[in-house]
């Protein structure tokens, strides 16, 4: 697959990347203004930490009970992709104008609920293009999400500390990316209905090999990703000394993340899931053990591995929810994938919680450190399924297509 070849399913694909540029912006708003939003409303680390915790709690909630209520289906992916992304717009516009932390967690919260409504559809919206070549077109859209990610710390720099004009031009990124979904997208001519969720199936997903190793390495790569992508900001600021330097060291380290997710769909395709999944959880596993104690390193140093570490650390997102879709039974499709979206979620908040702490106590460099172990459990993982009984033909998914826990 040629991606930059003008055709309808890659003029889509590449429209559906762009729009998560946009519409994901709001995820780490927050993040971006951390610093001013601690002198501002006078927050301790732990309520820190929160601001980005009840995001995650937020998006499990909208996820798991869109599967349950089946919203997918009887709503149209694109014009989910558009009530998300205004949904998720106004409550993080509205953070502008509140004053204090308790205010501001509801809003957050709301804010990721209202973003499970924008990444899963636009997974599906894009898989009624591909039957082939998916591995590319998924990094192209993580590649979407990782940009998104770091605009916030982009329009930080350029706005200096005004952090209420960071969260507002956040949210009218936002608002465009559901908006041009809304005028622009059209569904391919592979659209059919996703998988159900069903609670009765738990069981018998779990007790599936090839869904538990891959569930491993998801759950592995989550615990380094989200506290990476939460605190490097933070990182920065010490490296380099200023808010704002940080604010453009952490949007080029994040969105470096987008050529990494492209290069992994590329190996994925050529080679298999489980090989580009852990060739890059070798590097961002080897860089977390480093970069904490390089805080006093020639500056220079310091960048130059944290975009080693943004390329590689969202570069195996893909594979894990592909692995899934081809090994488990079709049916059971959409009941795994919110298996495993939720408990990778959950688990991103202990680390998110718990990397300023142990930086606190200890330093940046142990802080990170504590990543590491994530990678190296889901390289195992990896290698367990690589190394296992070569799997069974899967039955071409007539009830179901692919619809990804977002990482």
């Amino acid at each position: 697959m040629n991606t930059f070849e003008s055709t309808p399913q890659n003029r889509q694909l590449q429209l559906l990347a762009v729009a998560l540029v946009l519409s994901m912006s709001t995820w780490f708003s927050t993040a971006a203004v951390l610093s001013q939003l601690r002198d501002v409303w006078d927050l301790t680390s732990g309520q820190a930490s929160w601001l980005t915790i009840v995001v995650q709690l937020g998006f499990v909630a909208g996820a798991v009970w869109s599967s349950v209520t089946n919203l997918a289906d009887r709503i149209p992916p694109l014009r989910l992709i558009f009530l998300g992304s205004t949904g998720a717009a106004i409550a993080n516009g509205t953070l502008a104008f509140v004053d204090g932390f308790g205010p501001a967690v509801v809003l957050r919260f709301i804010t990721g609920a209202f973003l499970a409504g924008v990444y899963p559809p636009a997974l599906k919206a894009m898989s009624s293009w591909y039957r082939t070549g998916r591995g590319l077109a998924l990094g192209v859209m993580i590649g979407g999400l990782s940009a998104g990610s770091a605009l916030p710390h982009l329009l930080n720099g350029l706005g200096g500390v005004d952090w209420q004009l960071t969260l507002l031009m956040a949210s009218a990124l936002t608002l465009a990316g559901g908006f041009l979904v809304e005028r622009f997208g059209t569904e391919g001519p592979h659209a059919v209905a996703s998988a159900v969720f069903d609670l009765s199936q738990l069981g018998n997903i779990a007790r599936d090999r090839k869904f538990r190793l891959a569930s491993i390495g998801y759950f592995g790569h989550m615990w380094e990703l989200y506290a990476m992508w939460a605190w490097i900001a933070a990182f920065y600021t010490d490296v380099l000394g200023t808010a704002r330097q940080a604010s453009f060291a952490a949007f080029a380290v994040i969105a470096s993340g987008a050529a990494g997710s492209v290069y992994a769909g590329l190996v994925s395709d050529r080679r298999t899931r489980s090989e580009a999944a852990a060739l890059a959880m070798r590097w961002s596993g080897s860089v977390a053990v480093v970069i904490g104690f390089l805080v006093d390193a020639p500056r220079p140093i310091v960048i130059a591995i944290g975009l080693v570490w943004g390329f590689w650390v969202v570069a195996d997102s893909a594979q894990f929810s592909t692995i899934v879709t081809e090994t488990c039974p079709p049916a059971y499709i959409g009941t795994a994938l919110t298996m495993q979206l939720a408990a990778g979620f959950v688990l991103t908040v202990f680390t998110i919680f718990l990397v300023p702490i142990v930086r606190d106590a200890h330093g940046w460099g142990w802080a990170f450190l504590m990543l590491a172990p994530g990678p190296l459990v889901g390289m195992w993982a990896m290698r367990a399924l690589r190394m296992g009984p070569p799997a069974e033909p899967v039955p071409e998914p007539e009830p179901a297509v692919f619809v990804s826990p977002f990482f």
